[in-house]
């Protein structure tokens, strides 16, 4: 496998190098991410309450962007000047991401480790509508599933590693604090609590981050892998 390393943790160049201005940035962007969550549109679906969060922490997350003069392009949003090996990367990213679940999963049950169900699969009813077996009901809102999966992606793996790293000196180790503390925002973000969901779902954060780092900061590959494995997800539940 074609690794994309680069010599420097990140190649990004921020207006600002100031510590104190980046973590009052990440202060913001933190808080809005999760304080726009408690905003819910009874008379909409979760996918639109879903949608609406993820886009209002987008304009925030782009204004920072703007303001540091950078853009989304530089981040990661550009398209990658060699597709078989983007395709490669995703494959990569995608098997090592379902790994990653399995060996918890071993890990879990191997030891016998006390951690609150996954209740995920009753909660889809609830978000998604009945699924089993209607074909058309998943038709319709994986497109959306799709479009949520990339603006996670811009918005944990793109904006937020690079912010940390930058604040902490974008060093090898402030590259895999990052990695790691985006991981823990994501798990937690999508159940908050320590459960088997949380868990899961910051090892899927954990192994997205790595894959940002390790072949060449782009989201394209992220991305697809993402769609992919929330793709699999719904048809589990069809």
């Amino acid at each position: 496998m074609y690794l994309f390393l680069k010599k420097k943790s990140s190649s990004l160049v921020l207006q600002t190098k100031n510590a104190g201005v980046l973590c009052l940035d990440l202060i913001i962007y933190i808080s809005a991410m999760f304080l726009i969550r408690e905003v819910y549109f009874a008379q909409f679906n979760f996918i639109t309450n879903g949608l609406f969060w993820s886009f209002s922490t987008l304009l925030v997350a782009t204004g920072m962007i703007r303001l540091r003069g950078v853009s989304w392009r530089e981040i990661g949003l550009s398209w990658p000047c060699n597709f078989k090996k983007a395709v490669l990367a995703s494959i990569f990213i995608f098997v090592f991401t379902l790994s990653s679940i399995v060996i918890f999963q071993m890990f879990k049950e191997h030891f016998g480790l006390q951690i609150a169900p996954d209740k995920s699969a009753e909660q889809a009813l609830s978000k998604f509508g009945q699924l089993t077996g209607n074909w058309p009901l998943f038709f319709t809102i994986i497109p959306f599933i799709w479009l949520q999966s990339t603006l996670e992606e811009m918005l944990d793996r793109g904006f937020l590693i690079n912010w940390i790293e930058q604040m902490l000196a974008n060093t090898w180790f402030a590259t895999a604090v990052a990695v790691i503390i985006q991981a823990i925002i994501f798990g937690f973000r999508h159940s908050y609590d320590l459960s088997e969901r949380s868990i899961t779902v910051g090892l899927i954060g954990l192994a997205m981050g790595l894959g940002y780092v390790c072949f060449g900061r782009n989201l394209w590959p992220l991305i697809f892998a993402h769609c992919l494995l929330n793709t699999m997800s719904m048809l589990d539940r069809v």
